[in-house]
């Protein structure tokens, strides 16, 4: 018999039916009045006044309709009793007063679209299924595609940025073609920053131009609305559920093979919405995708950054040098940082019209310096620099070998030399009688009053 069934058999509800099948022992059976059907409820006292309550203001909470039948009425049943009843009779006193609730909480609109019209992206956290290889966290990066319900998913360790278009690429590659629309949350890679409902949503520039790039347009829904990504959202359980439940892995790279050996037992599937072959409807919306272009959209981050005196600008806790002759002492330099590269652009296009100052490969770890010489060309080696202890004597003139210059060296021990020589001292006087001055004398007479 079915849930239904045995519930009209015994005047019970079928929750409380499905509760005492699924107990695990022999459960005592509900109490049940003399006539074969369910004692009268609590709340079937109250209900007229639960109704008249609802009547004044539909939307009324159960939990304030709760404390006021205790407080002011005297009732003895539990919060949940009183929920329950608001379940049915809510609908009821709204239809009689012929209005709508303004909230339908847990409903949404189903809808359909045509081949490539749409796919939906979401990350999944997998946790520490890679601990035990020094992997603290996995995320799997979920792309369905709207139409068929064809999946995509791979496996990182990172949510960044560059992670996260590079998964784009891998779908996109997977499905040979990319969507007229992607759905995406609120994410930060995204949008840069959150608004008010109703108002535009900005969206990060590394987004704009990457859909730019790949001709798709970018669909983020309004917050706390998982509904409106329901397909890959469900997509995400299914693959915990078929690919990694019982299963150890020992690498990324392990996890996305089982993923692309799962998917042919997914397409082979009847899908329960559309009740067609997975494989069969993915065909027609392969089919309707845009073509790939030929070069692929290089993610970057952008930062401001300013030039050090030794023409070395700080990037994730490294340095990399840029040309001494293009920049200067504190010039705001665009870095564009990719996982493998390091790209620094002038902020203003120089004569050429181009921007790109230097690239270096990207340092692995803190506290790396990449420098190419060429960049400090120009720049005081220090190779000039000469210095002496002045204890070596220096030699005489005509004592030198003949055919030999004196060095810069023995020229500063000369000069050390000379500065020792001994001079005459005698008063300024001498020299005021030798040339017939007067001697200099501050006693100047005071002029007399006429």
């Amino acid at each position: 018999m079915s849930l239904s069934e045995i519930a009209r058999e015994t005047g019970l509800d079928r929750k409380t039916v499905r509760k005492y099948l699924s107990a695990p022992g022999p459960a005592t059976p509900p109490r049940r009045s003399s006539n074969g059907r369910s004692r009268a409820r609590v709340i079937d006292e109250f209900a007229p006044l639960v109704d008249s309550m609802l009547r004044a203001e539909v939307l009324m909470k159960a939990a304030v309709i709760h404390e006021r039948l205790a407080t002011e009425y005297g009732f003895t049943g539990n919060y949940q009793r009183v929920k329950l009843y608001l379940q049915e009779a809510r609908p009821r006193i709204a239809e009689e007063l012929g209005i709508t609730p303004k909230e339908l909480a847990g409903m949404h609109r189903r809808f359909e679209v045509i081949p490539g019209a749409q796919a939906q992206v979401d990350w999944g956290d997998e946790g520490k299924i890679l601990a035990h290889m020094g992997i603290d966290k996995v995320y799997s990066f979920h792309m369905t595609l709207s139409y068929s319900r064809d999946p995509f998913c791979c496996f990182t360790t990172s949510q960044d940025l560059q992670t996260f278009f590079d998964c784009h690429r891998r779908a996109f590659a997977h499905f040979g073609g990319a969507p007229m629309t992607i759905v995406y949350d609120r994410t930060k890679t995204v949008v840069r920053r959150h608004v008010a409902p109703g108002e535009a949503v900005p969206l990060h520039p590394e987004a704009v131009g990457f859909a730019g790039h790949y001709d798709f347009d970018p669909d983020v829904l309004a917050a706390y609305r998982p509904t409106g990504k329901g397909r890959v959202e469900r997509q995400v359980l299914i693959v915990r559920d078929h690919v990694l439940s019982g299963r150890a892995f020992s690498s990324i790279e392990e996890m996305d093979s089982a993923f692309a050996a799962w998917v042919p037992i997914r397409r082979a599937q009847i899908h329960k919405t559309h009740r067609e072959v997975i494989g069969e409807r993915a065909a027609r919306d392969h089919a309707a995708l845009k073509p790939l272009p030929p070069t692929p959209y290089l993610v970057a981050e952008r930062h401001l950054r300013p030039v050090g005196k030794d023409c070395l600008v700080a990037f994730g806790g490294n340095l990399y040098s840029v040309p001494a002759r293009k920049v200067r002492p504190r010039q705001l330099v665009e870095i564009r940082a990719t996982k493998s590269q390091i790209m620094l652009h002038s902020t203003v296009p120089g004569t050429d019209g181009e921007t790109l100052l230097a690239m270096h490969a990207r340092a692995v770890g803190r506290g790396a310096r990449v420098v190419q010489e060429t960049h400090w060309d120009g720049l005081p080696t220090g190779k000039g620099r000469r210095t002496t202890t002045g204890d070596v004597p220096s030699q005489p003139r005509h004592e030198r070998p003949l055919g030999r210059e004196a060095g810069p060296l023995q020229s500063l021990l000369n000069r050390a030399a000379i500065t020792r020589i001994e001079v005459g001292r005698r008063p300024l006087s001498v020299y005021d009688e030798l040339t017939g001055t007067r001697p200099f004398t501050t006693n100047r007479p005071t002029k007399e009053p006429s």
